[in-house]
């Protein structure tokens, strides 16, 4: 299969795959079976194996022997992660229009000793969907529940977190304009529907299903990027509006043949007793 796209990261496919044919299924899949889907997609047997060897050593998978096979099923932790993905696609969206006007703002100050921290706190403030207003203060649309994200790191007195409105002279499409690359982030969605907005797209792709995993996978890489900014302080000509369009008329137009697909391809093992 040929592309203009870099190639996806075999790990970021299988959490698509998982996300799909897994979550909430109280099923595990024959890693045999996994490999043949993930051949649609041009990837060998030895980088399936690989991932998912990776996964249980995170804690994402574990493995169910019965026989000579081994099948792969979801962690507590990696069905957590993976609901926040399918959340994130069907429910919160691309596009912000249920906006309220307020604003939570983190702000934190650590010393040099604990660098390590403040790295892994700013992480997980853009993976949450902040944006760096000034030096030590970060920002995000609503209301965001910060607090399993702190209480992991263990930050004590060195945070503070509120709940704001803006208030003259500043405006909140100036905390937009600052805060956040929308230029950086409008050129992710063109990119996606340079890909996906043309009447045959991946002409190349073995079938449906392949189409169907890409797909999804590029949406979700799309969704956990994006700070879910209010539409109201955002171009009329959004993309993400037409992107969001052709995801879901896409999703839908592959998922009763991809479905098929995978039931001749699936080898699963029930999880419950």
């Amino acid at each position: 299969m040929t592309d203009d796209q870099p190639p996806a990261r075999p790990q970021s496919l299988m959490f698509s795959f998982l996300g799909i044919y897994v979550l909430g299924r109280d099923t595990a899949v024959y890693s045999g079976s996994v490999i043949d889907v993930f051949a649609r997609l041009g990837l060998s047997e030895e980088a399936v194996r690989s991932t998912l060897t990776r996964m249980v050593k995170r804690g994402l998978l574990v493995r169910r022997r019965q026989g000579r096979k081994m099948y792969f099923g979801l962690t507590e932790h990696a069905a957590e992660v993976l609901e926040d993905g399918r959340r994130r696609v069907w429910e919160t969206g691309a596009v912000n229009h249920d906006w309220d006007g307020t604003w939570t703002l983190v702000g934190f100050s650590l010393p040099d000793s604990r660098r390590s921290t403040r790295h892994d706190l700013r992480s997980q403030l853009l993976w949450a969907g902040f944006g760096l207003l000034q030096s030590g203060l970060w920002v995000a649309p609503g209301t965001k529940d910060v607090t399993a994200m702190l209480a992991q790191l263990d930050l004590g007195d060195h945070v503070t977190v509120l709940s704001a409105r803006a208030l003259s002279p500043t405006e909140s499409a100036d905390l937009v304009r600052k805060a956040f690359d929308t230029e950086q982030i409008a050129e992710r969605y063109q990119v996606f529907l340079d890909r996906w907005d043309t009447p045959r797209p991946l002409p190349a792709a073995a079938d449906d299903l392949a189409r169907q995993l890409l797909l999804h996978h590029d949406w979700l890489q799309l969704v956990r990027q994006d700070p879910h900014l209010p539409a109201e302080h955002l171009p009329a000509d959004w993309p993400a509006i037409r992107a969001e369009h052709v995801f879901r008329t896409l999703a839908k137009k592959y998922e009763d043949g991809a479905a098929q697909l995978a039931d001749t391809v699936l080898d699963e093992l029930p999880l419950s007793p």
